[in-house]
């Protein structure tokens, strides 16, 4: 198996004192007449886009239809996808640090994934409703890589495999109660639209979901065990918890980074307890290593849930795994016997996305790829590191391995307790989408100002392109 791309792991409580200077700071961004200056390069190099922008906001809801879509001034109308880089319909090229998401640890559009579903449709239709070879050789191969991964089940997408993970978690112990890590996000279901983003939030984002749809979910803060014990304790006297759901490396990817101990220390919670871990590898899922974060961790999940990486950035992904005894009552068919947790899905498992899976992993795995991504993670992070220092500027990065963090307005970490939240929240919220609006007219995409996902094809030369354009933006922000 190839190495995993984790070098070193960060100074947890070395980066969250970082992170607490930069939120008790005033915002350190860009000028009213620098981002007018901006706009104008928008103006002049976009102007696709913004046509293309005008009318999806005629028949779009906001005008995108995914969240993570620059919308700042405009929708960037994105054509080509490859290695990389993204062009658009100007013929601008953007570093492509979004990654569709995570999933693409290879880059974009992989020759030879790409060569394996042209070849698949040239005598298969991408979706039969039958069983396919390619279904039965993903999942193994899941299981190949991730041990406590006995079985696997296929859907949609992570959303659903969260939904699918804590249905049958209940269903397995009979218990209701679920506790998250404040600030992550599992998905936009009813139940963990709770402590988005933010932690301690709760239901601040759970428009049009009724109560009682979340009345079984809590949050402990991010890396607290004492809360989480206190969490399990109450629960205990109230029926039990079902899970505990977590991403292994903190919430958000790591914006609120976990301490190396404590996925360890939470399963040994869970065990004590009775109740089932689920990791949320959506994004750490082979992007760590094969092995996924729990290979890092040493620290087998009861399940594991998996999004975007399980079909290599290709649609209709997503599944959820783990020991055989849980994953029972997922038995498809008419009449399975036992209790059942319902899941289903036309379009899940489809030849399409199970060999477009298949042949990422492969591939993947014979290419080194994710120590191949976190080497260029770890080069990005240290030049990084290299510009703050020489602009004498208050913001915080760090990485693991191939998902590296960039913390300008530290929106993601204020705290509801502070009586100032609500007027801190919006100016730094306005300082992040001017960031990565910045970022972008000087040819790099993130997810949203904030993070960045490499892939094996940053190369040393498009890092250090990148980091050019870095300090294009932080050359020009006043003391």
């Amino acid at each position: 198996m190839s190495a995993y791309g984790i070098s070193s792991y960060p100074d947890v409580p070395a980066i969250e004192a970082r992170i607490r200077n930069l939120t008790g700071s005033p915002i350190r961004t860009l000028t009213a007449e620098q981002l007018a200056a901006y706009h104008e390069w928008y103006e002049k190099h976009t102007p696709t886009s913004k046509q293309a922008a005008a009318e999806a906001n005629e028949y779009i809801p906001g005008g995108v239809q995914h969240n993570l879509a620059l919308n700042d001034p405009w929708a960037l109308s994105i054509t080509r996808a490859e290695g990389a880089y993204l062009h658009d319909a100007d013929g601008n090229r953007y570093i492509d640090f979004l990654q569709a998401g995570g999933p693409t640890v290879l880059g974009s559009n992989h020759e030879a994934v790409r060569a394996a579903v042209l070849e698949l449709l040239e005598h298969c239709g991408p979706v039969t409703g039958m069983l396919h070879p390619s279904e039965t050789a993903l999942a193994k191969l899941i299981h190949d890589f991730m041990p406590a991964v006995h079985k696997f089940r296929m859907l949609g997408s992570g959303t659903e495999a969260v939904m699918a993970a804590i249905r049958v978690a209940r269903a397995h112990t009979g218990k209701q109660h679920i506790i998250k890590v404040g600030g992550a996000y599992h998905g936009w279901s009813d139940q963990v639209v709770f402590g988005l983003r933010i932690p301690g939030s709760g239901p601040l984002e759970a428009a049009g979901i009724p109560a009682p749809a979340y009345s079984g979910t809590s949050e402990t803060a991010p890396g607290d065990l004492e809360a989480l014990r206190a969490r399990l304790t109450v629960n205990a006297e109230n029926g039990g918890t079902a899970a505990v759901l977590l991403e292994p490396v903190g919430p958000e990817s790591g914006t609120h980074p976990a301490p190396h101990d404590f996925n360890a220390a939470v399963r040994e919670l869970c065990d004590e307890f009775g109740t089932l871990l689920v990791f949320d590898e959506v994004v750490t899922g082979f992007r760590l290593g094969m092995g996924g974060a729990q290979g890092y961790y040493g620290v087998a999940p009861d399940l594991t849930v998996f999004g975007k990486c399980v079909a290599g950035g290709y649609p209709a992904a997503g599944g959820v795994g783990g020991r055989e005894e849980v994953m029972a009552a997922f038995a498809g068919g008419l009449t399975a016997a036992g209790q059942r947790a319902l899941t289903g899905g036309t379009l899940a498992a489809n030849p399409l996305s199970c060999t477009a899976g298949y042949h990422t992993l492969l591939e993947m795995d014979r290419l080194d790829a994710p120590a191949k991504a976190g080497a260029a993670g770890d080069r990005l992070r240290a030049g990084l590191e290299g510009l703050i220092a020489k602009y004498e500027l208050p913001y915080v990065t760090y990485n693991f391995g191939s998902i590296v963090h960039l913390h300008t307005s530290g929106v993601l970490h204020l705290r509801l307790d502070d009586p100032e939240f609500f007027d801190k929240l919006t100016p730094r919220l306005k300082m992040l989408g001017h960031m990565s609006l910045a970022y972008a007219a000087e040819g790099v995409i993130t997810l949203a100002g904030s993070r960045i996902y490499t892939s094996m094809a940053d190369t040393d030369e498009v890092i250090d392109d990148a980091l050019a354009a870095f300090e294009r933006v932080f050359a020009q922000i006043p003391a």
